[in-house]
């Protein structure tokens, strides 16, 4: 903790010519400054801003001492990133009067064990819950009661809704909405015209504050992805497989703390001038590990056809993401010894880091990641 920083405009983020703003203080985004903003914009914005380089080991031994605290109070945990989660305390009726006093006792066990504010949204759904934990932030507590979800979101503009980006958002405002409650209003046969029937029906549910994946088993976060935006553009197709594998041992340390699983590889490719094309493709049976998603997200850079352009940066995620264990497996011939040997490394990397084992493509690498020259123990794996 550095208290000099307090009340500070402050961002973490790369501090290099290429440096990406991955999360902001309050003081900071007052003056327009937002996660995803290369820095260099960030600093015009915000004169006398502070750049705090990223150490993620920090972040993740505090995220640990967080979930062991909710996990205390219900094992019903969903995580859905490094800093939230969805808790169903349903079964805490005969121990707290309602949800309101145990998200009370929640945020004054992590601000006294932990020292750090927590933000909580009470209601009867995940969607109406994230929104209003969004409302309390920074460091507070707000309740939607059962019954008022619509009235809240109402007012709320229509990209507050998942799954609404600036596509849908156009589509939609050329029917004049432009507000969540504008939606609410709209025929959802006028919403399945314009957006196809099963966006139309999720949106026109959404709006009226029902999360129709609000089941004890639905998943929340849909999608798990990594990208990394490079200090230099790299070129040529040995380069960008080589920064290609290393993503995807992110993801598979994601996925694996993550419980989930799924089938459809997506690839992002930023080039230079800021043009940005994805491809992807699915797999007959759910991925879950590096070793599986690794052949696939290959393929899927061959067909964006990079070539010799000069590529600004490089992504890879699953969507359509699933409890492991949910998907439907079709083994192939090679599938027993791949689920194997990720058996096995994944047993490893939980006992002694994700940074024990590397790909032997990795290995050697001048200019790749730091662990390939830290000791560790490398795994010649494709």
């Amino acid at each position: 903790h550095d208290a000099s920083l307090r009340g500070r405009p402050v961002v973490v983020g790369g501090t290099g010519p290429r440096g990406v703003v991955a999360a902001a203080s309050y003081e900071a985004r007052r003056h327009g400054v937002r996660s995803a903003m290369p820095v260099s914009l960030a600093r015009r914005r915000c004169p006398g801003l502070v750049v705090v380089p990223p150490h993620r080991g920090r972040y993740v031994a505090a995220a640990s001492e967080v979930f062991a605290i909710l996990e205390s109070f219900t094992p019903v945990v969903e995580r859905i990133s490094i800093d939230e989660a969805f808790l169903d305390v349903a079964g805490l009726r005969l121990r707290y009067p309602d949800a309101v006093v145990v998200a009370e006792e929640i945020r004054r066990r992590i601000r006294r064990e932990v020292g750090l504010p927590a933000s909580v949204g009470v209601a009867s759904n995940r969607f109406v819950a994230k929104v209003a934990s969004g409302r309390a932030k920074p460091d507070g507590l707000l309740v939607v009661a059962r019954g008022s979800e619509e009235a809240f979101l109402a007012p709320m503009p229509v990209e507050t809704l998942w799954g609404v980006g600036p596509a849908t958002a156009a589509a939609l405002a050329s029917l004049g909405v432009v507000t969540v409650g504008d939606l609410a209003a709209v025929p959802p046969a006028t919403l399945r015209a314009r957006l196809g029937t099963t966006m139309g029906d999720r949106l026109h549910e959404l709006a009226r504050g029902r999360d129709p994946r609000s089941g004890p088993d639905a998943p929340a976060n849909r999608s798990v992805s990594v990208e990394e935006t490079f200090a230099a553009d790299v070129r040529g197709a040995e380069a960008l497989e080589r920064e290609l594998r290393a993503l995807c041992e992110r993801l598979d340390a994601r996925l694996r703390r993550a419980g989930v699983v799924g089938r459809t590889v997506v690839v992002k490719v930023r080039f230079a001038d800021f043009r940005t094309v994805t491809r992807s493709t699915t797999a007959a049976a759910p991925m879950g590990s590096s070793l599986e998603v690794w052949p696939h997200a290959l393929s899927a850079l061959a067909r964006a056809r990079v070539g010799d352009r000069p590529v600004r940066l490089l992504g890879v995620g699953l969507t359509g993401v699933v409890a492991a264990g949910e998907g439907v497996e079709q083994l192939s011939f090679d599938a027993p010894r791949r689920a194997s040997i990720a058996s096995v490394a994944a047993e490893i990397k939980a006992r002694f880091g994700d940074d024990v084992l590397v790909p032997g493509r990795l290995l050697g690498d001048p200019d790749g990641p730091e662990r390939s020259r830290r000791g560790s123990v490398y795994w010649p794996y494709e």
